[in-house]
């Protein structure tokens, strides 16, 4: 079953659930063992893993969407069901080590704290690992982990695939926002990892299916920066609610006031645009792997200019649906406040990053971007 063809009564629910409980995630630090397994059930995990260990199958632009729609009711949430798009990294794993993981089926949770990428010791057969690595987002929730070492052949990252008792995870995510993700510290001590259980990051798939002919590193910025596209259209709805309702000081209810109804234009026609752009993107790389094409230099560039886009489009639209709500939005636990404070977060990550504009800027104008940005 598709993510398209997913029941939406199951979808509500969960939906519905997540936006009762998204208090208790953030004063958690993470989104729960219980809530990834409906998240499974949504069919998150298996979107991307192989078909042939039963996987769905589903496109790039299903599979945002509904990371767009988790993220509507919970940018945390949203962001740690992002990470269903991990099996596009997983696949650069041995074919016989993906047998494996997949084994107990094709719903696996991953987390990964990749960076600062630490020095390992090459043994015979493996790595002796040993290090602390940062921002694991969803690892209190994940049933295999990856963490960054060393360098392989053409000095490329490697990742070494664990599993939870292989590491200690080290609750220290004190942040403002996306406060649910559990973006915990790894600390492993002596431990081999195989070289089955090691692939380079984003190097040549082990599976020969189309979705993993999708450019991975700039899948990986996609699916962060659509979070914020969730949570821009959260906003709009939260500050299209209050402008009917109203006011503390008795003046005129905001939906009466030109500038209200201005900004909320405004808001609408940026978010609209940002997304339409977002997708076309998707879809035009998706495109050219169903015709057996390759994804160009060209089409990449554009996938990571699209989602640093929606990134910084997306929370300044929750930016203007803050400022629009007043004195209302400042109050601990208001929605928009939360919105603020998790979209905010998402600008931050180095894959959506300010640079990104000046790798596709370089593109345009036929110069080499700047190294790891293809």
């Amino acid at each position: 079953m598709t993510i398209k063809m997913q029941s939406k009564t199951m979808l509500n629910n969960v939906l519905t659930e997540i936006r009762a409980r998204r208090d208790e995630f953030e004063a958690k630090r993470h989104v729960p063992r219980d809530m990834i397994t409906k998240l499974k059930q949504l069919g998150v995990y298996r979107a991307h893993t192989p078909r042939c260990f039963g996987g769905d199958g589903s496109s790039p632009s299903e599979f945002l969407k509904l990371i767009e729609a988790i993220s509507e009711a919970d940018g945390s949430t949203g962001w740690v069901a992002s990470f269903g798009s991990a099996s596009n990294y997983l696949a650069a794993l041995p074919r016989e080590t993906l047998a494996r993981v997949y084994a107990n089926g094709p719903d696996v949770a991953f987390a990964g704290g990749l960076f600062p990428v630490q020095p390992a010791e090459k043994v015979e057969g493996g790595w002796k690992v040993n290090g602390r690595w940062k921002f694991a987002s969803g690892c209190m929730g994940a049933d295999i982990l990856g963490v960054g070492i060393g360098f392989g052949d053409g000095g490329k990252p490697l990742t070494a695939v664990l599993m939870p008792d292989d590491l200690e995870i080290v609750e220290n995510w004190e942040v403002i926002g996306m406060q649910g993700t559990g973006s915990h510290d790894l600390l492993v001590k002596d431990t081999f990892v195989a070289d089955e259980w090691t692939f380079v990051r984003g190097g040549k798939p082990s599976i020969e299916e189309p979705i993993y002919r999708y450019p991975s590193i700039a899948y990986a910025a996609q699916v962060l920066a659509v979070v914020n596209l969730g949570i821009a259209r959260a906003s709009i709805d939260e500050i299209t609610q209050m402008a009917g309702g109203s006011t503390i000081t008795g003046a005129p209810k905001m939906a009466d006031r030109a500038y209200m109804r201005i900004g909320l234009a405004k808001a609408e026609a940026k978010l609209r645009s940002a997304r339409a752009f977002f997708y076309e993107a998707t879809d035009s790389a998706w495109e050219s792997i169903q015709k057996g094409d390759i994804v160009s230099a060209e089409q990449t560039s554009m996938l990571r200019l699209a989602a640093a886009h929606v990134a910084r489009e997306g929370a300044s639209v929750v930016q203007s649906a803050y400022m629009l709500a007043g004195t209302l939005a400042i109050y601990d636990g208001h929605p928009l406040e939360r919105n603020l404070r998790d979209a905010m977060v998402v600008t931050q990550h180095a894959f959506i990053n300010e640079s990104m504009y000046d790798g596709a800027g370089s593109v345009f104008l036929g110069l080499p971007p700047f190294r790891g940005y293809i």
